[in-house]
């Protein structure tokens, strides 16, 4: 399984982004698939969350601003992002399992989410 990410940047505070992942070598016919984001010296957090059915949550940090989509005719996820404000300056990742079991749950719990597969990262700089 490989999950390339694309799209980071430098950016003006309320300004958009859009980034992407391509997803290879599997066919998950359930999958969660997410978006997180660590900041230097802080805690990576989940930022949103889709699974095969099409079901979406977001962390309340981003919610009305960020959205996420997969179109799974061509293995990619989406992570549209709009308003953008400084703290969302980040290195955001891409990550995908092959069960929908707890997905929607992810952004709002405390414990580190289980995904099995990650890519290697976009670099997404807000400035104000």
């Amino acid at each position: 399984v490989q999950l390339v990410e694309s799209g980071g940047g430098s950016v003006q505070a309320g300004g958009s982004l859009r980034l992407s992942c391509a997803a290879s070598g599997y066919d998950f016919r359930r999958y969660c698939m997410g978006w997180f984001r660590q900041a230097p010296g802080k805690e990576r957090e989940a930022v949103a969350v889709i699974d095969s059915d099409g079901k979406t949550n977001y962390a309340h940090s981003v919610q009305g601003r960020f959205a996420i989509s997969a179109d799974n005719a061509k293995n990619t996820l989406y992570l549209q992002m709009n308003n953008l404000k400084s703290e969302d300056t980040a290195m955001y990742y891409c990550a995908t399992r092959n069960y929908v079991a707890g997905c929607l749950v992810v952004p709002d719990s405390p414990t580190p989410p289980l995904f099995g597969y990650w890519g290697q990262g976009t670099q997404v700089t807000v400035s104000s």
